[in-house]
């Protein structure tokens, strides 16, 4: 099904099409990730997790589309095969974390050495610029399909490195920094991916 924005502009899931140090305290057993499951698939089972155990209430935002063409294969069956996106997206999960407004955007990328900005887009950004303007808890995971690593990446380091390619920088962030700056998530059972560990520490350094 394609699926577009307002614009008309075919909508990426996330991946990157090209070549498709220092870690904080996540020293638990390195497990394998979700054997084929995709970055979204592994958070929502993540935040199912937290909510059953009444952690967190944590959800991805539904995204209204207006659909424009479907095909009838039989009277019984409808398929989708064209929609748009009503208006433009903003990230993909929000929340409400001990007593916090959560906020944040899942990516993935195919590239080993780097992460490419163009995965993200400047109404998601200015969204997350909002958010923690008035207080929220913003940032991005970022998963290195490949390698199978995961690191969660605080916003306020993203909009540097965002407004920094719009004068004359660089149009990706280098892993070893992602590595140095953000924090890395070991795959867990419970929850598959438990970032919520990593929030943790945002909150305490917010409150130093």
């Amino acid at each position: 099904m394609a699926i577009r924005y307002p614009n008309g502009k075919a909508y990426n899931t996330g991946l990157d099409k090209k070549n498709s140090g220092h870690n904080r305290r996540y020293v638990k057993p390195t497990l394998y990730g979700g054997r084929g499951m995709t970055l979204e698939e592994e958070l929502n089972r993540s935040n199912e997790y937290y909510l059953s155990k009444n952690i967190a209430v944590i959800h991805k935002k539904p995204t209204p589309i207006q659909i424009v063409k479907v095909d009838y294969p039989k009277r019984s069956a409808a398929t989708i095969k064209e929609a748009y996106f009503r208006k433009a997206s903003t990230t993909d999960y929000n929340g409400v974390y001990k007593g916090r407004y959560i906020d944040f955007d899942a990516k993935e990328t195919k590239n080993k050495t780097s992460f490419p900005l163009s995965n993200f887009h400047e109404h998601q950004v200015e969204h997350m610029k909002k958010c923690l303007d008035n207080g929220g808890i913003c940032f991005a995971i970022i998963k290195f399909v490949i390698l199978d690593e995961v690191y969660l990446f605080k916003a306020s380091d993203l909009f540097y490195f965002w407004d920094k390619q719009n004068n004359g920088g660089k149009k990706s962030i280098k892993k070893d920094i992602i590595e140095e700056l953000g924090y890395k998530i070991n795959y867990s059972l419970n929850p598959t991916i438990p970032y919520l560990d990593a929030v943790d520490e945002l909150i305490d350094r917010k409150g130093e």
